[in-house]
């Protein structure tokens, strides 16, 4: 895929990292990418202005002062307001237990440090365009619910007048073979 396939006019991106060396770089390749950069040295920093920046990503440290990512990790996805962002772990711990300990925390991906800058737009846009193609479905969703609902209603106004009409058309019937019957009687009598 060009890079004109993936979503970055407008996105957000979160970079929490105690490294004030490593927010610079990452900030200085994530722009130049044409993403909006916001940043906090620790957990707690993150989590204080999470209500006011809504990140479309998050590239979370995980040895920092305070609460470690991990923990800051959880807390995202325990908040109904901020569960659906997806979070990148970026850390130098690269054991296996590490990594998967950042998946169980709530992590869709895993970086290690140092990282290769290449690989981490690669990883930034595929995760941008996942979060952005799950958007779509969800809007896709709620109009076909919508139109399922419209399409609902129609059909009851159908019934209603088919009702109506049955009953309307009926009635001439009616008064025809009451009609019917007086001249049976009156010609029998």
């Amino acid at each position: 895929m060009t890079k004109e396939n993936f979503p970055s006019l407008g996105a957000t991106i979160l970079l929490v990292d105690d490294n004030f060396t490593n927010i610079e770089l990452l900030q200085k390749i994530l722009q130049k990418d044409g993403y909006e950069i916001a940043f906090a040295p620790n957990g707690e920093q993150a989590l204080k202005i999470m209500p006011k920046l809504n990140p479309n990503l998050i590239l979370l440290d995980i040895m920092m002062p305070g609460i470690d990512g991990f923990e800051t990790c959880q807390i995202l996805k325990e908040n109904e307001n901020t569960r659906e962002i997806p979070i990148i772990f970026i850390s130098a711990k690269s054991r296996p237990e590490d990594i998967i300990k950042g998946f169980e925390a709530g992590g869709v991906d895993y970086i290690t440090k140092p990282f290769n800058i290449t690989e981490v737009l690669a990883r930034v846009r595929v995760h941008l365009q996942i979060q952005s193609l799950m958007a779509q479905k969800e809007k896709s969703e709620e109009k076909a619910k919508a139109f399922a609902r419209e399409l609902e209603r129609s059909n009851k106004d159908l019934e209603d007048f088919a009702h109506l009409a049955s009953h309307d058309l009926l009635e001439p019937l009616r008064k025809i073979i009451t009609f019917g019957d007086r001249l049976k009687d009156q010609s029998s009598g």
